[in-house]
This record gives structure tokens, C-alpha cells and sequence, in this order.
């Protein structure tokens, strides 16, 4: 039985219907149980208090290579990857992350099968089997994640920082391992990784430090046996908790500044300074009104002063890689050219800033402002994935008592003017680290950090240093900001006329279509708007891509000071380029959400370039057009596959060629061009009633389309928009090598696509069973055993309606064409499982599907986003799903394997496969091999892909029938 079930209550938000209770079990596990009648999904997930700070001295790594080898095989689950088979084949996904102080496995899974799904999960922390065989595989497979890791700026930089921090303080470790640490130096050191893995396991993993959060569709007493029942057993081994005392930055490690070397163009400051742990008073939430302020973009912060300057782009602030015993607060600045030339007056306006802080004193208006926000926002909050749901609780009960587990330090209550003060006092030049990336320092340094190899060089900056950089800044006005408008105060619901279960078509006319679905499912005062501008001049050139994605950013650009009082206040709007024009898209508390969209609506009316903002515009498109070449190569692959498939796109090296030449007087004669033409696709839907949606529309084509001298003209019949996909040769093998855009990149990657059907609703189940009965088996073979690659995916791929299946996989180990290779000999292993299938297992994968399919949208942006997409491909098929599950219902298991050997199999005479192939600089030497393969008649070696797209057949689009209903 359980130790008690203790009748503390724990805080839920208002419109929560869910039910919550605390356990203790006999061995001193807690348990959170939710009970959710309405679920479609059960979730669990075991948080450990033991993280990479933990790991051995020499064994770097050792936590997270643990997490990796607990999905293996228990005693009772003794076949290796069951455990992940059952999941995945029962609908569900599990994974699992390591952090410094704790490591958190999690999964989900259809509801009529958590029983067994949670019996195996809980075997990991029972007598879970660590075989030397997978101990030695599991190595290269955080060798591999490593391998990815390596090119990446955020890992970088987060490791100089630790770096650059007190040795024998867990902080500077490095957290993930390598093959190095877990493989080579053990080994030189006559130390077996299996034996300490094994040791760590007994040693650290003990019930007592565990916290579970079980998410299921029974009453909660149901849930409390089956959890009594599963996870008893857990040995306690009476750990005491793992504390890690004291700041890890000392004196040496304060006043410096640091010059680090990105892989990325761009600049970026980040100013950080150790401070007392805000948790310790999470109620008072002192980091969370200085970064408010810090970081506020409204006219008079920083930001505004840093962007009218065009020194800035972007600026976040806040406490980060918190601990119990010690904390950070950051400022992190992404710099433009000019911004990096002004480092030093940069840094000295932020102090100022900070001096302004102390001057003003704290001020509970401000406080009083951000805590009905967040109350608000705890109140209303979307429901979300159970999934993610029980990682975030299981995470906050590891900190929080248990009232506050829900919570966590989102409902900030307590004005406490001294708390702020503290950690503001501590915001001083006497502790500050300053770490300053750019390329420019290139050849400028003299060290390099040790596992991630980054260049850098560190100086002093004394208080009397930043004292001369205050005194010489700019006599910029700052000043706290204004209070927010767009605080809702009416969340009442609006009735909707009728229980509406698909959008409707609810005006049209040779200017738009307005599709409209008031909210019957989610009970909550938001709302969810979407207007797509289709304007065929914005896509007919290089230039003119380039300029539509400029004008978007610009316009972003413009309203940023105004909107971001919406934004904090919960009303969030983007303005982004497609490549078909651009789309406006406003979510959140519908209270006043309409003035936000009048104000987008006129700025893109009356937009203006303004030659300074251009300017820093267009640095900032350069910048992100050149950092495309250090994607991943996986990345690249897709991006080479998607520029085979679809028609009328462009690659971004031509947009790169011509942005140089571009200037504001070329924006200005281009803007309203692409305006003089356009078809307005829009969607409303939610906590807003049919008469104002249209209202809404109404007044959008007022200001467009109406007047003596309208902004836009409808478009002619010819102009509508299409999307349309290159259709493959039946029987046909196509292939495009290139290599790594990165020439420091050792990783090579594969995307092979089969190209199967246009949208159908028989083929399209029939697809998406394969998927589901083919996708562990593949990871397991092509990532477990064979070791191919951390990246290893099979995915269904969808291209305006156009479906089909890919493996996506990335390498060290193995060139492209030798993946490819082992994909064809994956899918001829597959084929005999496939026939081998019983009954019974067939229709355990079909229900599994229907179960998959019929879950309810968690919140409205959710289901927005769902038949947004339907909108936006032009298939409008609304009750998609429930067809889907009709057809499902009577498929056969000989019509899946039909299916197969018609348009999967190996060698099938209907198949059309493209395989996309990148080499990294470990397989160059393989490309040449690779090309010059004997020549067969249905083998396309895919050179020039304009000249390929240009002689194929295209498939009909879904989209652009003029009044299409």
C-alpha cells in the first residue's frame, strides 16, 4: 500500500477540469496522479534527481549515456527496444532528456494500453539490463549525438561559459560525452565503462529521489493501485539528495570579457552575472520583473534605443541555468555590423539602464501589471499535450512543494521591493561576464575551449572600465514603459449560434474567402485569425522573393514598439513571406485582438521604407541567407529533396546572388506592386461570433481594395496560385549527390523519398499504417544495431497533397550511397515481417492508428493550424480524419501488403524512389565512386535540377480553383 495520500491542495488553474492527487509509496517514491476523463493519450514520466553534475570525475558523460541505455531491456522485458516497439506501435512517443540535476524520462501512449506501456517503463528503475553488447553500441550513439552537437553555436557558447568557470565545480563539466570520455580514456585508464555505468545505476538511482506524474483517462483511484502495483518495487536506497554548493564563478571568473569565434555569421553579446537563485523566493519572482524591464521593447528600453541606433536586432533577458545554490541573469544582444563597432557604448547603456532601475526604485504599479498577466495566463492557459504536460510537472516537483507543482513559478504574488533590490545590486560591474561571439575575431585569439574547439581570447573590464564606457554611451532618453493597454479585462464567452463542427465558407467575393469556426470545443476567451495575401508578383523573380521577405521583416520591424504590449499581455501576431506573398497571423485573448489587427492591417496599407531600417533589414536577410550553409546536413538534404519535388521554387544561393544589389528605393517601387494584385485567403475562428469575423474581413478589404484609388485589384482568373509537385517516373531509381555546403562537417546524411499517390484517403491509411508498423523496427535496426547514425527517422512526407514516405538519416560513420544501401537492405528485412504478421497484431496497428486519428485537437491554435492546412493546400477535405478512420476500418492485412509490394518493395515495378545524398568531408572521396555507379536503364543520376523539374510531368494542384468550395 501507499504511505499516505496526503490531502495538501495542490493549485489548479480555474477552467482546469482535471483531477489531481498526491501519493508517497512505501519506498518514499512521489507520485502526482491526474485523472482526465476527456484524454485520448495517457502519459507518464519519472524524473531522477541525479544529473550530468554527477558524473564521475573521467567519465564525462555518464548520466546521459545511462539515460540512453535504460530503453534497452529489463529483466522482464528482456527483448531489446521492446519496450520503445510497444510504445511506438500502440500510438504513442518516449524519450528522454538529462540536465544538470536531474534526468527525466517520459512517454505517451494510446489510452487502452498504459497498463502495460507503464509496467515496462516502470522495469527502467527496476532491473533494467545493460548488456556490454549495447553498452558498446549506445557509446557510438552518443558519440553521434556529440557529432551533431559540434557545429552547433548554442552548444558552443554554452560550454565556454562553462568553461570559463571554477574547476572543481560540477558546472564546468561536459555534460554530454563522447566517445572519448566514455570509450578511449576509461580504456587508457584500465577502467571498464560497464562496470561504472553499472555502479552508477546502484549507487545514485534510488526511489526516494524520484518524483512520477501519471496522466490518465481513469479515476484517480484506479491510477493510484496501478501505480502502487508498478512501481513499488523500486529499490530505496535512501540516497540524501545530491547538493551541489556554492557559485561556481569566483573572482578570477567576474570582471572579464571574452572574444569567442561562432561557426555562424553574426555578432552576439550576452552579458551575464552570477546572482542569488530567484526560486529561493519564486512567490516575489525578482528575475522575472527585471527581465520584464530589461527586456521590453517598447519605446524607451533599451531595445528601442539599441534598434533607432541600428546597433541591435534582437535583445532577451532573464535568469537562466538556475540551480537551488546558484543562478545567472542574462542579456543577450544579437548585434548588426554596426552594433558590433559599438560594443563598448552598448554594454555602457545597459548599465545605464540599469542605473535608471535603481534611480526609479522598484515600482508595484509594474509588479501589480505582470502578476494579473500572469494570473491570466495561468487561468486560461491551452490545454497541451499530456506528454508535455507531465514532463513539466515532474520537472516542478523536484523544486516546488506540492501545492505549487502545477504552478511552478508562474503566478508571481508577493511585492517584495527588497528581493528586487537584491538582485538588482547584484546586477553590478563588480560581477559581470561578458562573452562577445563574431568572426571578426578570427586569428585574434590565443585559447580554445576543449571539447567543442572554440576559439577564444579573454581580457579584464574593470568597474572603472564600465564607468567610462557609461560616461561616453549616447545621451539616449530611456525610461520605463508606459502601461499596457492590451491587457484583456473582458474574457467573457460568446455564445456560438450553432455547434459548427467543420469551418464554413462564410463570405466570398473576387477579393477573398473568409472560412470561419467559432469555438465548440475549448471554452476559452482567444481567438485565432489567419490572412494570407496571395500576390503573384512576389514570387515571380530571385529580386522579388528576396524584397517580399524584406517588406515582411520590415513591417514586423515597424510595429514592434506598439505590439509588444500585446505580446506580454498574451496576444501574440507575426507578419511572414511566402513564397506565394505573405500571411498575418494574430492568436490569443480576443478581447483586443482586433485593434491589433486594424494596426497590422494599416501599417501594410501605408508601409514606407525607411533607408535605416532597410539597411539593417537587409544585414540581417544576408546573414541568415549565408548561415543556411551550416544547417545540418540532414537539413540540406531536405532542402535538395524539396527543391527536386516542387515547382516554382527557387534555391536561396540565387536570392544570396542578387540581395548585394538590392537597395530601399527598389523596395519602395517593388511594395506596392506586389500589393496592386492579390487574393486575400482568411480564417477566423474561435471565441468570436459570425457577424464580427465578418466585420473583420470587411474592413481588411475596405482599406485594400475600396476607394478611388485602391492598394489592390482582384486578381484575373489566369493569376491564381497554384502548388504543384513533380510527379516520378514509375519504376524509377533518381538520385542527386552534393556535397556538404559545411567543409568542416564530418556528418554526411541521406534523405530517401519514395514517392507514392495524391491525396486519397484508401492510400493514405495505407501509407500511414506502413509508417507506424515500419518505424521502430527501422530505428532499431538502422540506429541501434547497425549504429548508422543519432538521426535516424522514417516519416510520412506530405507536399501540397502529394504523399509519400522518407528515411532521413545522418552519419559519421557510413557515406550517403552506403546508408542507401542499408535502407534497401532495411526494407527487404521489413517485407518478411510484414507477411510474417499475425491477425492479431495487424488489427492491434489498425486500432492503434484509429486511436491516433480520432485524438482531440488539445487547444485551438492546434486545431487552427489542422485546417489551416487543409486551407492552405487547397484539399479542404475538414473531416479528413474521421474518413480516414472509415477506410481503415476495412483494409485487409493482404491490402497493406499489396500496398507494399507495389509501391515500397525493393525492385517494385509502380515504386518511384529520390534519393538525395550529402557528403561531409569524412566521405568526399566516395562521391566520385558513387556517380560512377554502371549506368541502368531505370537509375537517374539527377544533375541539374532545373533542367530535371523542367522535363517532368507535374501533379494537378489541390489549390487556386477560382471559388473553390
Amino acid at each position: 500500500m501507499a504511505v499516505g495520500k496526503e490531502d495538501v491542495e495542490i493549485i489548479k488553474p480555474r477552467t482546469d477540469k482535471r483531477e489531481y492527487r498526491r501519493i508517497v509509496l512505501r519506498n518514499s517514491l512521489q507520485v502526482l496522479l491526474v485523472s482526465d476523463p476527456d484524454t485520448d493519450k495517457c502519459a507518464a514520466s519519472m524524473s531522477v534527481g541525479v544529473g550530468s553534475f554527477c558524473d564521475p570525475v573521467g567519465l564525462e558523460g555518464l548520466a546521459h549515456f545511462l539515460e540512453h541505455m535504460l530503453f534497452y531491456a529489463s529483466e522482464k522485458y528482456p527483448l531489446e527496444d521492446s519496450y520503445s516497439k510497444y510504445i511506438t506501435e500502440h500510438g504513442g512517443s518516449t524519450n528522454a532528456f538529462t540536465a544538470s540535476e536531474q534526468t527525466n524520462y517520459y512517454f505517451d501512449v494510446n489510452t487502452d494500453c498504459f497498463e502495460e506501456a507503464l509496467d515496462r517503463f516502470a522495469q527502467f528503475f527496476i532491473k533494467p539490463l545493460m548488456s556490454a553488447d549495447a553498452t558498446t553500441r549506445e557509446i557510438k550513439a552518443v558519440e553521434s549525438e556529440n557529432q551533431k552537437n559540434l557545429l552547433s553555436d548554442a552548444w558552443r557558447m554554452n560550454q565556454l561559459q562553462k568553461h570559463l568557470s571554477l574547476e572543481s565545480h560540477p558546472y564546468n563539466k561536459f555534460s554530454t560525452g563522447n566517445w572519448e570520455t566514455l570509450e578511449v580514456r576509461p580504456k587508457a585508464k584500465g577502467v571498464d565503462t560497464r562496470q561504472e555505468l553499472l555502479k552508477f545505476y546502484e549507487d545514485n538511482y534510488s526511489a526516494n529521489l524520484m518524483h512520477l506524474v501519471v496522466y490518465a483517462k481513469e479515476s484517480l483511484d484506479k491510477i493510484q493501485s496501478l501505480v502502487e502495483d508498478k512501481f513499488q518495487e523500486i529499490r530505496n536506497s535512501d540516497r540524501s539528495c545530491f547538493v551541489f554548493p556554492g557559485q561556481p564563478c569566483t573572482s578570477e571568473h567576474l570582471q572579464i570579457l571574452v572574444q569567442a569565434v561562432p561557426i555562424k555569421q553574426g555578432h552576439k553579446l550576452r552579458i551575464i552575472w552570477p546572482i542569488t537563485p530567484s526560486i529561493l523566493r519564486y512567490k516575489e519572482e525578482p528575475c522575472r520583473y527585471l527581465g520584464h524591464l530589461i527586456g521590453h521593447e517598447g519605446e524607451g528600453s533599451l531595445f528601442y534605443v539599441l534598434k533607432t541606433l541600428g546597433w541591435a536586432t534582437r535583445l532577451s533577458a532573464g535568469e537562466g541555468d538556475w540551480t537551488l545554490e546558484f543562478s545567472f541573469f542574462k542579456v543577450v544582444i544579437d548585434l548588426t555590423d554596426a552594433g558590433h563597432d559599438h560594443m563598448q557604448d552598448i554594454v555602457g547603456l545597459l548599465f545605464k539602464y540599469i542605473q535608471l532601475l535603481q534611480q526609479s526604485g522598484v515600482c508595484e504599479w509594474i509588479f501589480n501589471e505582470l502578476s494579473a498577466v500572469c494570473e491570466t495566463g495561468f487561468h486560461y492557459q491551452d490545454k497541451f499535450r499530456p506528454i508535455d504536460y507531465v514532463v513539466k510537472i515532474a520537472s516542478n516537483m523536484q523544486i516546488y512543494p506540492p501545492k505549487d507543482w502545477l504552478v511552478g513559478s508562474s503566478l508571481p504574488s508577493n511585492f517584495n521591493p527588497d528581493t528586487i533590490q537584491m538582485i538588482l545590486n547584484e546586477l553590478c560591474p563588480e560581477n559581470v561576464r561578458i562573452f562577445w561571439e563574431s568572426k571578426k575575431f578570427e586569428g585574434l585569439t590565443d585559447k580554445v575551449e576543449p571539447w567543442y574547439g572554440t576559439a577564444y581570447s579573454i581580457e579584464k573590464v574593470t568597474p572603472s572600465i564600465v564607468q567610462e564606457w557609461m560616461s561616453l554611451a549616447p545621451m539616449e532618453k530611456l525610461h520605463l514603459p508606459a502601461p499596457n493597454d492590451f491587457i484583456p479585462t473582458d474574457l467573457s464567452l460568446k455564445s456560438a449560434q450553432e455547434k459548427v463542427k467543420f469551418p464554413v465558407l462564410l463570405r466570398k467575393s473576387s477579393y477573398s474567402k473568409l472560412w470561419y469556426k467559432p469555438d465548440t470545443m475549448f471554452s476559452t476567451p482567444k481567438a485565432y485569425v489567419k490572412i494570407d495575401f496571395n500576390c503573384p508578383y512576389a514570387s515571380n523573380s530571385p529580386e522579388a522573393e528576396v524584397l517580399a521577405d524584406i517588406f515582411a521583416r520590415l513591417l514586423m520591424d515597424y510595429l514592434n514598439e506598439y505590439a509588444y504590449y500585446a505580446q506580454v499581455a498574451g496576444l501574440y501576431y507575426s507578419i511572414s513571406d511566402l513564397n506565394s506573398g505573405f500571411e498575418v497571423t494574430l492568436f490569443g485573448y480576443n478581447h483586443k485582438l482586433r485593434i491589433l489587427l486594424e494596426t497590422v492591417v494599416d501599417k501594410i496599407a501605408k508601409f514606407e521604407v525607411k533607408p535605416d531600417r532597410f539597411s539593417v533589414i537587409k544585414e540581417m536577410v544576408m546573414k541568415d541567407y549565408q548561415n543556411l550553409k551550416f544547417q545540418q546536413p540532414y537539413q540540406q538534404a531536405m532542402y535538395y529533396c524539396s527543391l527536386i519535388l516542387k515547382d516554382q521554387t527557387r534555391p536561396w544561393m540565387e536570392q544570396l546572388e542578387v540581395l548585394p544589389h538590392l537597395n530601399a528605393e527598389d523596395l519602395a517601387k517593388f511594395a506596392p506592386m506586389m500589393l496592386s494584385k492579390a487574393f486575400l485567403e482568411c480564417y477566423i475562428a474561435g471565441n468570436i461570433e459570425q457577424e464580427e469575423a465578418e466585420s473583420m474581413i470587411q474592413r481588411v478589404e475596405d482599406v485594400f481594395f475600396k476607394g478611388s484609388n485602391p492598394i489592390c485589384q482582384p486578381l484575373f482568373l489566369s493569376q491564381h496560385l497554384t502548388n504543384r509537385v513533380v510527379k516520378l517516373e514509375r519504376g524509377m531509381n533518381y538520385f542527386h549527390s552534393k556535397e556538404g555546403l559545411n567543409p568542416s562537417d564530418e556528418n554526411s546524411a541521406l534523405v530517401h523519398y519514395i514517392q507514392v499517390h495524391r491525396d486519397d484517403f484508401i492510400l493514405n491509411v495505407k501509407l500511414q499504417l506502413f509508417v507506424l508498423i515500419a518505424k521502430q523496427p527501422a530505428f532499431h535496426q538502422l540506429r541501434s544495431i547497425e549504429q548508422l547514425g543519432y538521426i535516424t527517422v522514417l516519416m510520412q512526407r506530405n507536399d501540397s497533397g502529394i504523399r509519400g514516405v522518407q528515411f532521413i538519416i545522418q552519419s559519421t560513420v557510413k557515406g550517403p550511397g552506403r546508408i542507401d544501401l542499408r535502407v534497401e537492405a532495411f526494407l527487404k528485412m521489413f517485407e518478411s515481417k510484414l507477411y510474417e504478421m499475425t491477425n492479431d497484431e495487424f488489427k492491434s496497428n489498425i486500432n492503434a492508428l484509429i486511436d491516433m486519428k480520432l485524438e482531440k485537437h488539445k487547444n485551438l491554435r492546434e486545431e487552427s493550424q489542422f485546417y489551416w492546412r487543409e486551407i492552405s493546400d487547397g484539399t479542404l477535405k475538414f473531416d479528413r480524419r474521421e474518413a480516414e478512420v472509415a477506410a481503415l476500418r476495412q483494409l485487409t492485412h493482404q491490402e497493406l501488403i499489396d500496398f507494399f509490394n507495389e509501391n515500397i518493395k525493393v525492385g517494385a515495378t509502380r515504386k518511384k524512389t529520390l534519393s538525395v545524398r550529402v557528403y561531409g568531408n569524412q566521405h568526399l572521396s566516395e562521391i566520385n565512386s558513387d556517380k560512377s555507379e554502371p549506368v541502368q536503364p531505370h537509375i537517374i543520376q539527377i544533375d541539374d535540377i532545373f533542367s530535371f523539374r523542367r522535363s517532368q510531368p507535374l501533379y494537378g494542384s489541390f489549390r487556386g480553383g477560382f471559388m473553390k468550395l
